[in-house]
């Protein structure tokens, strides 16, 4: 018996009996196929399936099973059911986040038809996959920049030139960059991030309609989705990234973007990177489904770190009315905890593995869809450059094994107890937490639902929240510290609501009695009435 299934079984006697019935290995029927969560993938580091010591699409394909099989009661799979894809697109970078070509594939990944085997493979296993797409600017080494820089009359007004424009080629860029003009064959174009990284230039039409192509391109290749680039600045102030006439323009360009893939595919995910504040980040909206929850993965990583509870409950519940407000009622949530521009979680957490399991257990109670970056479930560790967060992903304690990838020296790779083939052996390691967490997702429609409210409790060491789908509720836990707590849960005006039974747990110790929860120390326990 694996570690995960032992643990499985101690989850199943508690929860199953009250929450969906009796457990048996064999009752898929009592799990639903779908959990809700998406994996971020760095393609080059995932798995490698030719030797050439690169990651590809094969790779991954050969790997779905670690990430879900397609057997919801069988349980040492991750069990995730979206697949993000970081860009796969031809370019000259290894990261691919500047494109020299939207209809190729990098060759190092493999070949479209590679592509649309992974992609068959994963819609099997009921994964969906989405795929960066980065519209914002291109390569310096596309053919339309070339072609742009040149002088061209058909692809000149493609990209910002100061000249041609009247402005004067100073001034950085909001998005952070030094400098935002680049001096190309005595012009000045605009690269907000860098000179390799030209910005398109939405105002002309051809552009726009190119994109909205391009987009169609992919859902036609079996691509579910698209996560969207740098989103808040397809129209740039150098000033600021608070004009309005600027938002404008992004906003109606995003909505332009989603009606034309909905026409392709009506049930087609965009996710955006509009990392901002929670007013700026309402309006995209109405333009995509889901923004990522940048300001909430801060929230959690502290509150773990910390171990110091905030009212999350009622924090989120408060934005989530203005998120509905501006997106008609049709956002979903987007939370994560890091991703490939971020310092890793475990690094974060000082290699705290407690509070990396209490991080892990907050996130995958979220509301939403739930984004874990690759490694996470290991507890990788990485800090800038950006290089040493997108490293080898550890399928084996020694390093070597086929499927490995080696693009990269793993500064971080340690001694092998961080791999697929140490924990998956150990019963309370960090990938085992995961499983046991997201299929918790998989067994309870509440715990997947857009649905978040407040708790309140008098203890700062509990982060406390409801989380409801229909008439189904769920209270949901966290012991954030190492000390055993206890929390009053007896019927009262603010609380009005008597959660009477244990449905998950992520410690047998947990007791419910006499209207009162003990947690042993990091504990997370979800009840319903």
């Amino acid at each position: 018996m694996s570690g995960f299934r032992r643990i499985v079984s101690v989850v199943c006697v508690l929860a199953l009996a009250s929450a969906v019935g009796a457990c048996s290995g064999s009752k898929a029927k009592e799990i639903s196929a779908e959990s809700n969560v998406y994996y971020e993938i760095f393609v080059r580091s995932f798995a490698d399936s030719n030797g050439d010591g690169i990651g590809d699409f094969n790779g991954i394909t050969a790997k779905l099973d670690y990430l879900n099989d397609g057997k919801p009661a069988k349980g040492n799979d991750l069990g995730v059911d979206g697949i993000w894809l970081m860009p796969i697109n031809e370019s000259p970078s290894y990261h691919g986040y500047d494109v020299s070509d939207y209809e190729k594939v990098n060759p190092d990944y493999g070949t479209l038809e590679d592509l649309k085997k992974l992609t068959e493979e994963a819609h099997k296993r009921g994964i969906k996959v989405i795929m960066d797409l980065v519209v914002n600017h291109t390569s310096s080494q596309h053919p339309w920049f070339l072609d742009s820089a040149a002088g061209k009359d058909n692809r000149r007004n493609w990209y910002m030139w100061a000249e041609d424009q009247g402005r004067e080629p100073t001034g950085s860029s909001a998005a952070g960059a030094s400098e935002a003009w680049h001096q190309k064959n005595g012009s000045h174009y605009l690269g907000i991030f860098w000179d390799g990284m030209p910005d398109l230039n939405f105002d002309e039409p051809e552009v726009r309609k190119e994109m909205i192509r391009i987009g169609k391109f992919w859902l036609d290749h079996g691509i579910d989705g698209f996560r969207v680039d740098a989103a808040k600045h397809i129209y740039e102030d150098l000033a600021t990234d608070k004009n309005k006439r600027s938002m404008d323009k992004n906003l109606a360009w995003w909505l332009e973007f989603r009606q034309a893939m909905q026409q392709s595919k009506p049930d087609v995910y965009i996710v955006g990177e509009v990392w901002d504040a929670t007013a700026r980040v309402g309006p995209y909206l109405k333009t995509m489904d889901s923004a990522f929850n940048f300001d909430l993965a801060s929230t959690l990583i502290g509150a773990a770190h910390n171990e110091n509870s905030s009212n999350l409950g009622f924090t989120l519940s408060r934005i989530h009315e203005f998120y509905n407000k501006s997106s008609d009622g049709k956002f979903v949530e987007a939370p994560f905890l890091s991703n490939h521009d971020q310092t890793r979680v475990m690094t974060a957490l000082s290699n705290n593995l407690d509070h990396a399991k209490t991080a892990a257990a907050m996130l995958l109670t979220m509301p939403g869809n739930p984004f874990i970056y690759y490694g996470e479930e290991l507890g990788m560790n990485g800090t800038k450059p950006d290089e040493n967060i997108r490293e080898p992903f550890p399928w084996k304690r020694t390093p070597g094994a086929p499927e490995e990838t080696t693009w990269e020296p793993a500064v971080y790779r340690g001694d092998g107890s961080v791999s697929v083939e140490a924990e998956d052996e150990s019963p309370g390691s960090l990938l085992n937490r995961y499983r046991m967490l997201i299929s918790w997702r998989q067994m309870d429609a509440a715990l997947r639902s857009n649905v978040i409210g407040e708790y309140k409790v008098d203890n700062t060491s509990v982060m406390v929240y409801i989380r409801s789908a229909g008439e189904e509720q769920r209270l949901v836990l966290h012991n954030l510290s190492g000390k055993p707590q206890t929390v009053p849960l007896a019927v009262g005006k603010s609380n009005p609501v008597k959660y009477a039974n244990i449905v998950f747990t992520t410690d047998e110790r947990a007791e419910l009695a006499n209207d009162e929860l003990t947690l042993p120390p990091y504990t997370t326990v979800v009840l319903k009435p």
